[in-house]
């Protein structure tokens, strides 16, 4: 007769005790870091809300927070390591996109840009969770009404400078084709449809359904 060691030691076995321990460690130091540096109004970013998202669902081993912010982040955050290798190793600077130009900033503190590289892990810590845990089909509801509050929110609160979730527009300077509120309308649909939806399909394709 086997021994059920989940029974044995009261633990879930599907994440282990040290990735628990060692991200939460990761998010204790980034969050007084980023909140001296940035303010409080940086963790509306997209990435910042993961890292809260995900550190639920590791430590509770909940499959909708990491459902979630694979819908929300996942491509955005590829596209965020691509921006960064092409500047790193090819000095590759585009002028619309300025994405990860802050990553080599020397005015910037050399702490506050090495915490950022967990961008560079985000996208596999998600990939990770969601074969872990599975796919929560829940997640494209759950995260559309988190884009409608976060969105609006961060207009209320965000410069034109720091333009948190692109809220005042895409390129370097704000956006002039639309009326500002009717711009962050816009956001609050295209995410879920133009994001969200194609993968949510795709995940519920590829993975496991979460129990």
């Amino acid at each position: 007769m086997g021994i059920d060691h989940e029974s044995v030691t009261g633990e879930n076995t599907r994440l282990p005790r040290r990735v628990k321990i060692l991200y939460t460690l990761f998010v204790l130091i980034l969050v007084p870091a980023y909140w001296k540096h940035y303010g409080a109004a940086n963790f509306l970013w997209g990435s910042d809300i993961a890292l809260f998202l995900l550190l639920v669902a590791i430590l509770f081993e909940k499959s909708l927070p990491a459902s979630m912010m694979a819908l929300a982040v996942l491509v955005p955050e590829l596209v965020w390591t691509v921006d960064f290798l092409a500047r790193l190793l090819f000095d590759f600077d585009p002028a619309i996109f300025r994405g990860t130009a802050y990553m080599f900033d020397p005015a910037r503190p050399l702490l506050v840009r090495a915490l950022s590289l967990y961008h560079l892990a985000l996208p596999l810590l998600l990939i990770w969770l969601l074969l872990r845990l599975g796919y929560d089909r829940r997640a494209i509801v759950a995260q559309t009404l988190l884009c409608w509050v976060v969105f609006p929110l961060s207009y209320l609160v965000s410069s034109p400078e720091a333009n948190i979730n692109f809220v005042h527009g895409f390129g370097g300077e704000p956006q002039q084709w639309m009326p500002p509120w009717l711009f962050v309308l816009f956001l609050m649909l295209a995410f879920p449809l133009l994001l969200y939806l194609p993968m949510h399909l795709f995940l519920s394709r590829i993975m496991n359904r979460a129990a």
